[in-house]
């Protein structure tokens, strides 16, 4: 491979970055590449369905309908934590190993839902 170039991944490598050589998982560097891989589709257009901090995830209800999205904290962009009925951005990318589920990534919270409270990550409370 020339210097510059990148490398495109298969379905067994991305399988074998989230595994690994020795069996656990290498979260960072699987979020890394769904990334990369998102960045070359659309943007898509939603509304939170249901977030939990504590968990770690929620989903996206399409805005042109379909099923729900999933949604994990690390792939939430911005400064406030997702609630219910706001409005978001995202881009769309498979779920390893089966590759049948869509996970959303990049998400940004486009509009604050009115008259709930938003927390910062940093845990400042506001209402919007």
């Amino acid at each position: 491979m020339e210097p510059g170039q990148h490398k495109s991944w298969g379905p067994s490598e991305l399988i074998w970055a989230q595994v690994g050589p020795w069996g656990f998982g290498m979260g960072l560097r699987m979020r890394k590449l769904r990334t990369v891989r998102a960045s070359q589709g659309p943007v898509y257009k939603g509304v939170c369905k249901c977030f939990c901090r504590s968990k770690g995830h929620g989903f996206i209800t399409p805005a042109d309908g379909g099923p729900d999205i999933f949604l994990h904290i690390s792939d939430v962009e911005g400064e406030y934590v997702p609630v219910e009925g706001d409005e978001v951005t995202y881009k769309m990318c498979s779920i390893p190993p089966k590759h049948e589920k869509l996970q959303a990534v990049e998400v940004v919270i486009t509009h604050l839902a009115p008259g709930t409270k938003h927390e910062t990550w940093s845990g400042h409370v506001i209402s919007s």
